[in-house]
């Protein structure tokens, strides 16, 4: 089966769990010997040695904001719009305030979803072209439901299955200014008529949806997300410092503050004199005014020394960083539909501590690896941290358990088979 696999990339300033969710299907797609195919969007792909000159990006962040700003851009020379979809400019452009942010681009995402009648439908036909030209797919996967606006014209012209995953489009959505969300939904469940199938990563996340688009049932299939543990190292929680872990964008939405405030009210008890906290993730523009207050209110409890920012996070850094924790926690303000940063850890042998938030709760009930706590706030989270932090023999368990959980329920490659029988089964309609 050929596939072709739509991505919005994050251009690799932050820990994109999306991103990397997608990559890692792709890779156990192609164990399953299909063939499959990144086509990047906006910026490249996070975690990915992909290269611009094989499948290039298509509507390229900068040239996408220009022209939907500023009309003039709409007649730029061939070549500048080349040297703007370069991988260095859009590298650059990824760790710009607003790269990822929807304040500001709620036209422009409307216009996305408008697809062939929006005001990208030259990028669309573009895009259309090299897919029927060039990748010839059986099946084009969206990888989430604010990329609607292809579905139409990629059915239309190419008469393939199309389908969809859903994952955090709310979150992108809710920051919108009111008078646009509404209108985003109803587009996007228009839209959607021309999807085979859509895909949430969670139960919880299949019943979020249907309170904000219209799917009919027989459309919608959960499929979780999945890595391969032999992927990661574990190591005994014995021979760890007791330093606490955050694997996340550095950012106010993932609840690095919430962390911060707790772990400031765990150290004033001398009982946790010895505990560390380190961060790592990511940042784009946006969160350098964030991470300099949480730095100063480290730096204002004397805390400065016994907190690490580490600001690399991919490869071999980023499995450096879960060498040293004892346990992750990512107090997400609103929950998550999955959180892949929970399956990292829980294959490395790191208990999570999250909110009763999203699906959260889902994920750490299935897996055993991990406890939730709640309300989401900095003394509830400190008061569970406390509880397991210094107890080698509950973590250890639950380090056994959530390594367990994840290889019996969150395998990438099992994972991967049911997203192929959910494309055979679209195939054979």
């Amino acid at each position: 089966m050929k596939i072709a696999h739509i991505i919005p990339g994050s251009g690799g300033s932050f820990y994109c769990g999306n991103c990397l969710r997608d990559s890692k299907y792709v890779r156990a797609l192609k164990d399953l010997g299909h063939q499959v195919i990144k086509v990047p969007l906006y910026l490249p792909i996070f975690d990915d040695a992909h290269d611009l000159d094989e499948v290039p990006v298509f509507y390229g962040a900068v040239n996408l904001y220009l022209k939907q700003q500023f009309p003039i851009f709409r007649h730029m020379p061939a070549f500048v719009e080349h040297a703007l979809d370069s991988k260095s400019v859009l590298e650059m452009a990824a760790r710009k305030a607003g790269s990822t942010r929807a304040k500001g681009l709620e036209e422009m995402t409307i216009s996305m979803l408008l697809g062939e009648v929006g005001g990208q439908k030259e990028e669309l036909e573009r895009l259309v072209d090299w897919l029927a030209d060039e990748a010839k797919p059986d099946v084009v996967h969206l990888s989430n439901a604010l990329l609607l606006g292809l579905a139409h014209r990629i059915k239309q012209r190419m008469n393939v299955a199309v389908v969809c995953s859903l994952q955090d489009e709310d979150v992108w959505i809710d920051a919108m200014d009111d008078h646009f969300r509404k209108e985003v939904w109803d587009l996007m469940s228009e839209r959607g008529k021309d999807v085979d199938v859509f895909i949430p990563v969670s139960d919880f996340y299949s019943s979020e949806i249907h309170k904000r688009m219209v799917i009919p049932e027989n459309k919608m299939q959960t499929v979780h997300l999945g890595v391969d543990t032999f992927d990661y190292f574990p190591t005994l929680i014995t021979k760890k410092e007791p330093i606490i872990g955050y694997l996340s964008r550095m950012c106010e939405e993932n609840g690095l503050a919430v962390l911060v405030d707790a772990f400031i009210i765990l150290r004033r008890n001398p009982f946790y004199s010895n505990v560390k906290l380190k961060i790592t993730g990511g940042k784009t523009g946006d969160d350098l005014h964030f991470i300099k207050e949480q730095k100063k209110k480290i730096s204002n409890a004397g805390l400065e020394n016994d907190v690490f920012w580490a600001e690399e996070f991919e490869g071999v850094e980023r499995q450096k960083f879960l060498d040293s924790v004892r346990l992750i926690s990512v107090p997400v303000l609103i929950g998550e539909a999955f959180g892949l940063y929970q399956l990292e850890a829980m294959a490395s042998g790191i208990p999570m501590v999250q909110p009763a938030l999203g699906a959260f709760p889902e994920v750490i009930e299935i897996s055993g690896g991990g406890a939730v706590y709640s309300p989401n706030e900095p003394k509830t989270l400190a008061d569970t941290l406390a509880s397991l932090i210094l107890d080698t023999k509950k973590l250890q368990e639950l380090s056994t358990a959530g390594l367990l959980g994840v290889k019996q329920y969150f395998d990438i490659h099992a994972q991967a088979k049911k997203m192929v029988e959910v494309y055979e089964s679209v195939l054979t309609k």
